[in-house]
């Protein structure tokens, strides 16, 4: 059973190899072998690198490689010669069985880039097989009254060889009474029939021996020989007859278990048992038939009782036979051709050939992914394979020769948006209905360095108190890159530029690998304000791409300057100022007026004054926001004529800042009677009385043009920058008060950093505190500058004159703040 088995199974390996080779025969550049079967190992086929163009070099290093499609490895390449040789034996009959032509398709594949040849090996026939009957020992019981040329069929003789090679002829022994037929059936098979040839007479002879020998074509003749006993059996003489000596029919391979096949009939002419007649297979009927059919005894009807299958077995013989119960009983037979019609009842099925690589974002259209084949195991149109791609697909299938197909590129590829593919391929047949399957061919996407460094922000602002402690850390920026691998990984670094003419990684550093900033060493508010760095963030990528940020870092005032007497100047006197005044000074008479500045700004220069301690409380008073000293009450000749005042300077920063000065004032006698002198003369006109009032309106006038002049300059600036990309902004929350003249006044130019800003900080000694604040563009080419004055109508012009010279027309911005101090 088994041996049957692998014969069926050959047998349809071998059709289906054969339509398989009709199918590519007429395929252009196809490269075909012959060789005979049962070479010996390591047998030249043929030089394969040469039927390819290929040179040694190239077969080694693209990774030639041979692949059998019946599954065994028969053939390899010897790398160093090129040859195709065989590499285990071939057998023709178990590759091929009986068919006309054997031809083993081989897939040469070679990698890098991929490529994919056919070649085509035929096997050719050697006279390795002599022919065997099925049994050795054929019984037959002929009625000795059986006519003369009466025909009884034989066992054919099996020879696994085909052509010349198989079964050619048949001869039997010796007997005056029996010779020997041949039959030729459908395909071309001879049937050995022993016909009688003379009258038997079982009273002379009742058993005769003969011996049938089978005989091939091949050279030399192989033969086989079996055994035909006859015994000559009497009275029934009539040997039941069929209608047709062959039946013809087609079934499909879906028939259901139990069909109707058909019906045979025979007749016998006798009478009574020996015209009855009982239907049977053949007695050599093989076990796979006898699985599939089975024959109604008394009727002759055939029927299917297994599955079919029409691509494991496309035709069946059955022979049956129809034997009387006549003593001997006689038997007649025919035969019953099944030919098993094919049904659409396999898929296609789809291989992949190469497995797929990475393809690079960058790949060109056309790019070969992969290589992959399709089969169905169906024939005609329910074998005719259709693929299909989905919708929008960034792939197409690119068709080779039969039944191949390269999978290709078609579409622009771009990781970051799709990194995997996952390509369902679907083959459809053209049965009835159609059948289909899917397979799925994960593509993955290779990275490129396509993508630059982005950071979170483009600029960043940063507020750092000055005096902080060196190797602090300023702030962390951070940037992402939507690349992959060392494409995505990024290193920080610092791009050089200039703070105060000094290479601006003397003040900061940062670390590669997070983008966090430190500071080299502490910063002063008052040497330095503001300044920028230019961060980059670069990639790993071949090429590097890279990107820059700007980080703008902003140094926050601490109140780490105590206030500093300007007036009166202390440099020549120590801390001790001497005044004098009249010991006839009423109540409010201005005695000095200390001045004091602070370099802190905002807040921490506020300053206040306090009398700290006096020789006579009662008799002076400190102006608590403009420092002036003034009389309290009039002074009296018990009054001493020696008075000491410590002022007290205070600012409004945490911690206090303070500083004293010590005014020393000396009341004098007769000092106040020139001016008592003025006052009774004031009617009295005089050229010198005419002048200091003509210097009084100048100067009155001048502070009224100073300022009107002042605020049409900050105005036209404002709506300049405001018609650009700067800005201008102006808060007040009381105008009169710019007509207070009793102001400390600071005005401050910074160019330190890419802002570049004018501070004007105003301290009302009586109410209020106010600064303004000028922000020009970065394109300022000025340096920074200070200019501190006490508060003087004069001191004030010449700040603003200096200021309107020096300044280029760019982008201000001026801010008042006012802070209301009760």
């Amino acid at each position: 059973m088994t041996k049957r088995m692998g014969y069926q199974d050959w047998r349809c390996l071998s059709l289906w190899l054969h339509y398989f080779v009709l199918l590519w025969s007429t395929i252009d550049g196809q490269t075909r072998y012959s060789i005979t079967e049962e070479l010996k190992q390591g047998s030249v086929v043929g030089n394969l690198a040469k039927d390819l163009g290929l040179t040694l070099s190239e077969m080694f290093d693209r990774k030639l490689r041979v692949a059998s499609e019946a599954g065994e490895q028969y053939f390899t390449v010897i790398a160093g010669k090129g040859e195709l040789v065989v590499n285990d034996r071939i057998d023709r009959e178990a590759l091929c069985g009986q068919s006309a032509s054997c031809i083993l398709p081989l897939q040469v594949v070679i990698e890098d880039p991929l490529q994919l040849f056919r070649v085509e090996v035929e096997i050719q026939d050697v006279n390795d097989n002599a022919p065997k009957f099925p049994s050795n020992n054929i019984i037959l019981e002929i009625a000795e009254s059986t006519v003369t040329g009466v025909r009884f069929p034989l066992e054919s003789a099996i020879d696994p060889d085909v052509g010349s090679n198989s079964v050619k002829s048949y001869t039997l022994s010796k007997d005056e009474c029996f010779s020997i037929v041949i039959k030729e059936v459908a395909g071309g098979r001879k049937v050995p029939e022993l016909m009688l040839s003379k009258v038997l007479d079982r009273e002379k002879r009742a058993v005769h021996k003969l011996f049938v020998t089978a005989l091939d074509g091949g050279n030399p003749v192989r033969s086989g020989t079996s055994q035909v006993t006859v015994r000559v059996l009497d009275i029934n003489d009539n040997v039941p007859a069929f209608e047709k000596p062959s039946y013809k029919i087609s079934v499909a391979e879906n028939a259901a278990e139990g069909a109707l096949i058909t019906q045979t009939k025979a007749t016998d002419m006798d009478d009574g048992q020996n015209g009855e007649i009982e239907y049977s297979f053949g007695a050599h009927t093989s076990d796979d038939v006898l699985s599939l059919f089975s024959i109604d005894q008394m009727s002759g009807t055939i029927f299917l009782k297994g599955k079919l299958d029409f691509e494991t077995t496309v035709n069946y013989e059955l022979d049956v036979s129809a034997k009387d119960k006549g003593n001997p009983r006689m038997e007649g037979h025919c035969t019953v051709h099944v030919e098993v019609l094919d049904v659409n009842d396999n898929p296609p099925e789809i291989i992949l050939t190469s497995h797929p690589k990475p393809v690079r974002e960058d790949s060109p259209n056309g790019s070969v992914v992969a290589l992959i084949s399709v089969r169905d195991l169906d024939s005609g149109d329910n074998g005719k394979v259709t693929l299909h791609l989905p919708l929008k697909c960034k792939f197409v299938l690119k068709p080779s020769f039969s039944h191949n197909y390269a999978l290709v590129t078609s579409g622009v590829l771009d990781r970051e948006n799709v990194s995997e593919y996952n390509i369902e391929i679907t083959a459809t047949d053209s049965g009835s209905p159609p059948l289909s399957s899917k397979k799925i061919i994960p593509v993955s996407i290779s990275d490129v360095n396509d993508n630059p460094p982005v950071f979170t922000q483009p600029s960043y602002d940063v507020y750092l108190k000055e005096n902080g402690v060196p190797g602090s850390i300023l702030f962390s920026v951070s940037a992402f890159d939507l690349d992959f691998g060392e494409n995505a990984k990024l290193s920080y670094s610092i791009l050089d530029s200039k703070v105060q003419d000094v290479s601006v990684s003397s003040y900061v550093y940062i670390n590669s690998d997070n983008g966090s900033i430190y500071s080299m060493h502490s910063f002063d508010y008052e040497k330095l304000k503001v300044f920028q760095i230019q961060v980059q963030a670069k990639d790993q990528g071949s090429p590097p791409l890279s990107s820059n940020a700007t980080v703008h870092v902003f140094i926050l005032d601490q109140n780490d300057n105590a206030p500093a007497v300007i007036y009166p100047s202390s440099a020549a006197l120590g801390s001790l100022s001497h005044q004098r005044m009249p010991r006839s000074a009423k109540a409010g008479h201005l005695v000095t007026k200390v001045t004091a500045v602070d370099a802190d700004s905002g807040h921490n220069a506020w300053i206040s004054y306090r009398l700290a301690e006096a020789t006579d409380a009662s008799l002076f008073t400190v102006n608590l926001y403009t420092g002036e000293v003034r009389t309290k009450r009039a002074a009296s000749e018990q009054d001493d004529s020696s008075q000491r005042l410590l002022i007290e300077i205070k600012d409004d920063g945490e911690p206090v800042q303070s500083a004293t000065v010590t005014v020393s004032i000396l009341l004098e006698d007769g000092l106040h009677e020139p001016m008592l002198d003025l006052r009774q003369k004031v009617a009295e006109p005089s050229k010198k009385t005419g002048r200091i009032t003509l210097y009084l309106i100048l100067s009155l006038a001048s502070v009224s043009v100073l300022s009107l002049v002042t605020f049409l300059i900050l105005a036209v600036k404002c709506i300049r920058n405001s018609r650009s990309s700067g800005s201008c902004c102006m808060r007040r929350s009381d105008c009169d008060d710019y007509k207070n003249p009793n102001r400390n006044l600071q005005i401050q130019l910074n160019t330190d950093g890419p802002i570049k800003y004018v501070e004007v900080l105003g301290g009302d000694m009586l109410s209020q505190s106010q600064s303004f604040r000028s922000c020009m563009s970065p394109m300022s080419e000025y340096s920074d500058f200070t200019l501190i004055k006490p508060s003087s109508t004069t001191d004030f012009k010449e700040v603003i004159s200096v200021l309107d010279a020096s300044l280029p027309d760019s982008t201000w911005t001026f801010e008042s703040q006012q802070v209301s101090r009760k």
